[in-house]
């Protein structure tokens, strides 16, 4: 009664007694995962097209099972195929035998060049391979190694897969493995032999012959035929008799004359050393049958040049020394840097006397000295002479990074408007530099904005360049501060002097730049703005008209009103009625009567008899509305250019105002500034105008005019504010009401260039080397990929192009963000390298192969195409093999070689392996019965093929393959022995 008051839907622990122990649990696990990759069951395909193993698509797919404690990895090795058709499949009968059976015999596909071990040693198209996981020990027992052969075959029999499954058993790096295939009444069992000593007998076909008949015991006489494919290997270490063409810049040249300052702007490519260490040459003897070719002890018929198929693959340097790469490389280091620049050379010259660098408020007082006489334009030399000599007053002249040569080479590079040259070509150059051309139209050129860099024909990029060669050659990182020290000075001397800094476009800075460059092109503003003050200070007022400029400057388009377009009036040269600079303060016009009213009445009566100021030229046909007179356009102030850091920090003032009334009325106030100036000037030069008036010339967008009738029946235009301008109190009233009628000479300054130039020279003079660094990588990133275009040009190689694609994309995405994580740097870089090594290693084969030698037009692009597919493809088949262009050139290379190594035989002391080597390889020619003109193989692989019945005359006829490998440190022999396991 107990037992039956215990609620129904208990459930108790099952316990399954048919998995008895630990090796069945195994072996089960084993069966699910083959289960899982419907690995189950019959298999059909095509047959293997010749050559699918290398050009094909190879995947696999792991596991992990565990025996006990013990970990294996299970990885299902396939190649990507398309299933047979269905009248494929109706032809597979009971008797078929499984593909890997078949592909045993096939002979599409033997030594392929890459591919899995297995594949190369038994040509199958698909395997699962169990082996200990990574942080298990190898299996090495005898013991263990059966164990897990009886249970992959238990396994098999349990799922009837016919997939082969091998396990790895001892040491990893021996690459041993044994297996089994199963399938309807036969089985393959997977052997292997793996000696370091190598037996004599079989150093030869004969003797692998002899072990292959006796392993499959066949008892038929006489035996079946045995198919037999052979393949040589031959490896050219020796390239003495050919110079790499890549020779390193001359440094000495620099500084000589003979290359100039031309060498500074360009960057070095090529490698220093040989990129391609061998070549190997592999000849083979394909689809032979038993008895064709003698190979003993005492003889062979394997002559490398009968061979009837050729094929070359060469072996790279492993990271070959680059010059680009190292340029790269060793300015990206500069990035890691921490000391400054008064850290590494010593006190500032800009500290002496405490003059150079002074307090930016100290600056500002310049507004108010005397203009500078104008002092003779010198020599970059003589810029920066007396600079110096505040400078070695602290350091030596031998003390210095950098000579006065290579310093003023440099210089005079960057700045070639400062050579000695008459007043006029002075000026010319400067203003018409490199940035104020119109830049050329093409991808290269634009590559900047990609990058965040600088135009390639502009000061900064040159500085990069020039930073980027003192930093590899002269000096490294004291170098580089020496010579970032000068130029400061000498963008000082060109505030100072009012000397434009050429290799900069005109305007405002572009965003698109590096901040370096926004920065330079600040200064340059600056220094255009102040020598317009100065020289519209001393020239003659009485020559200049005050309408000079042309052009009715209408305002048309779209325009909005927080940020609207109009047009600027001249520069200060149009101004004829006073030689005063801006003030800072309004005093002398507190009595002018102009604040506008909505309906504009009021100001017209109270500035009707004011004089009109600061007047450009008259606005086309346009009449002020109450007046009647013509409507003039103001001289207006520009506004002031910004940097992106600039905007930054704006940006975050505005955002921290906050959302409130009065946070939104103060942001706006702060972004009507330019506004405000401009209504200003309106009112000066317009007396007695309206709002109405200044939104018909600043923004007609917004002054709607229509046609209406009147009382009289006659038709008239009408116009009125838009809807935005009607609000109350909105910003462009408030500021109508708030300004006063004052030109822009007297206005306080949108743009205080003194304040701003003060800035951008403190900012360059505090730069660390590792911030310069940072600023100019996007520019060396630039010049390396124009560089290797340049290169690539040159050779023509598909997968440099492909490359150069994924730089260009890969940079634009990480040169964008304002400080790029140093390991996509460290990417970037590694792929520029890349490419420069290949296009030295296409240059080196190249000079090997005489390409540009060959005087045949059609065999010169033969062998163009060769050499490119040794790039491209991991093995090239050699069109004639021995016989044809590129076999007849190899085939020159291996006699030289011979010839070099013949003549260093005769050196007297000789080690005993090298004796030992000599001796073989003079056993090698003996059973060639002649002089080889090929050294002895480095590597024999035989691979031996027949169909017989085992175990038993009366069995099934079934596939027997061996494969056997000799090098000289390594000897293998893989078999796959198939068996009719009916009646056994």
């Amino acid at each position: 009664m107990a037992a039956d008051s215990e609620p129904e839907s208990e459930v108790f622990e099952i316990t399954d007694f048919t998995t008895a122990s630990e090796w069945e649990r195994f072996i089960s696990k084993i069966e699910e995962v083959l289960n899982d990759w419907k690995l189950i069951g019959i298999s059909s395909s095509k047959p293997l097209e010749k050559g699918i193993f290398t050009t094909g698509t190879w995947e696999e797919k792991s596991d992990e099972i565990s025996f006990a404690d013990f970990k294996f990895s299970v990885t299902h090795h396939y190649l990507v195929q398309e299933p047979s058709d269905k009248d494929g499949k109706e032809e597979l009968g009971e008797d078929a035998l499984p593909l890997p059976m078949q592909d045993l015999l096939c002979m599409n596909n033997d030594f392929p060049p890459r591919a899995h071990c297995l594949v190369r040693w038994y040509g199958l198209r698909e395997f699962v391979v169990i082996a200990p996981a990574a942080n298990n020990d190898a299996v090495v027992s005898e013991s263990k190694c059966n164990l897990l052969l009886s249970s992959i075959s238990i396994a098999l029999g349990n799922t009837g897969c016919q997939v082969p499954l091998f396990v790895q058993i001892h040491h990893k790096w021996r690459r041993m493995y044994v297996g089994e295939c199963q399938g309807p009444g036969v089985r393959t069992d997977f052997e292997m032999v793996h000696l370091r000593k190598v037996p004599s007998q079989y150093t030869h076909l004969s003797g692998l012959l002899d072990i292959f008949k006796t392993k499959i015991g066949c008892p038929l006489t006489p035996l079946p035929p045995v198919s037999m494919a052979i393949r040589l290997t031959f490896v050219l270490q020796d390239w003495q008799q050919y110079f790499w063409p890549q020779q390193p810049p001359d440094i000495d040249a620099l500084v000589g004359g003979e290359v100039g300052g031309l060498e500074f702007g360009k960057l070095p490519f090529g490698a220093c050393e040989d990129p391609i260490s061998e070549l190997h040459l592999a000849t083979t003897w394909p689809h032979l049958a038993e008895g064709i070719i003698v190979d003993n002890d005492v003889y062979s018929d394997l002559d490398p040049l009968q061979a009837p198929q050729w094929s070359v693959r060469v072996r790279k340097a492993d990271n070959p020394q680059c010059l680009l790469g190292d340029f790269l490389t060793e300015f990206f280091k500069l990035c890691r840097r921490k000391e400054s620049t008064d850290e590494i050379l010593g006190r500032s010259a800009f500290d002496e006397e405490g003059k150079e660098v002074a307090d930016i408020t100290h600056a500002l007082s310049k507004l108010t000295e005397p203009a500078p006489v104008p002092i003779p334009k010198l020599s970059v030399t003589n810029m920066v002479h007396s600079a110096k000599k505040k400078i070695r007053k602290h350091r030596g002249v031998d003390e210095s990074p950098l000579n006065n040569d290579v310093l003023n080479t440099i210089l005079l590079f960057l700045f070639p408007d400062a050579a000695d040259k008459l007043a006029d070509v002075f000026e010319s150059r400067a203003s018409t530099s490199a940035g104020n051309n119109p830049p050329p139209e093409n991808e290269d050129y634009n590559l900047f904005s990609h990058f965040k860099s600088a135009p390639s024909d502009s000061l900064t990029y040159k500085l990069a360049l020039c930073l980027c060669m003192i930093n590899f050659y002269h000096g490294g990182v004291k170098g580089v501060a020496h010579l970032w020290q000068e130029f400061v000075l000498e963008m000082r001397y060109r505030w100072e002097n009012n000397y434009l800094i050429p290799g900069l476009a005109n305007g405002s800075p572009d965003l698109r730049c590096c901040l370096l460059h926004q920065k330079l092109q600040m200064l340059n503003c600056c220094i255009e703005r102040k020598k317009a003050r100065d020289e519209g200070k001393r020239g003659s007022m009485s020559d200049r008209s005050p309408g000079g400029a042309s052009g009715d400057g209408a305002k048309g388009g779209d325009h909005s009103g927080e940020n609207p377009e109009k047009e600027f009036g001249k520069s200060w040269e149009s101004w004829s009625d006073s030689e005063e600079e801006f003030f800072e303060c309004l005093s002398d016009t507190e009595d002018l009567k102009g604040n506008g009213q909505e309906n504009g009445k009021k100001g017209a009566k109270e500035s009707v008899n004011l004089k009109p100021e600061g007047r450009l030229h008259p606005h086309g046909k346009l009449m002020l509305l109450h007046p009647g007179e013509p409507l003039y356009v103001p001289i207006t102030q520009e506004p002031a250019p910004m940097t992106e850091d600039l905007l930054e920090e704006q940006s975050e003032v505005l955002a921290k105002l906050g959302t409130s009334a009065e946070g939104a009325h103060l942001r706006a106030r702060m972004q009507s500034a330019c506004l405000l100036s401009d209504m200003e000037s309106f009112k000066a030069a317009n007396p007695g105008c309206c709002l109405e008036d200044f939104v018909r010339w600043y923004s007609p967008r917004d002054y709607i005019e229509e046609e209406v009738v009147d009382e009289k029946g006659n038709k008239v235009i009408r116009g009125e504010l838009s809807a935005r301008m009607k609000i109350p109190s909105n910003m462009w009233v408030e500021a109508w009401e708030t300004a006063k009628p004052v030109p822009a000479r007297r206005q306080k300054r949108l743009f205080d260039d003194t304040r701003e130039a003060e800035k951008v020279l403190h900012y360059l003079a505090v730069q660390k080397p590792a911030d310069l660094a940072r600023h100019l990588l996007p520019c060396i990133i630039h010049a390396a990929v124009l560089k290797v275009k340049e290169e690539e040009a040159l050779e023509d190689i598909s997968s440099v192009k492909k490359i150069i694609k994924q730089i260009v994309s890969h940079s634009s995405k990480v040169l964008r963000f304002p400080s790029p994580e140093d390991k996509k740097l460290e990417e970037i870089i590694a792929q520029i390298m890349s490419v420069e090594a290949i296009i030295a290693r296409a240059r080196s084969l190249k000079a090997k192969f005489g390409v540009e030698k060959c005087e045949n037009e059609e065999e010169k692009e033969d062998l163009q195409r060769f050499v490119n597919s040794l790039l491209e493809q991991p093995e090239v088949p050699v069109v004639g093999a021995g016989r044809g262009p590129a076999g007849s050139i190899i085939h020159k290379l291996f006699v030289n070689a011979q010839r070099l190594t013949e003549s260093s035989d005769e050196v007297p002391a000789v080690p005993p392996l090298e004796e030992e080597l000599r001796r073989s390889g003079s056993q090698e020619e003996r059973r060639q019965g002649v002089q080889s003109e090929f050294p002895p193989p480095t590597g024999r692989e035989v691979i031996l093929r027949t169909s017989v019945p085992r175990p038993a005359p009366y069995s099934k006829a079934l596939p027997q393959r061996m494969y056997s490998v000799l090098t000289r440190e390594d000897f293998r022999l893989a078999g796959a022995f198939s068996a009719d396991t009916t009646f056994f």
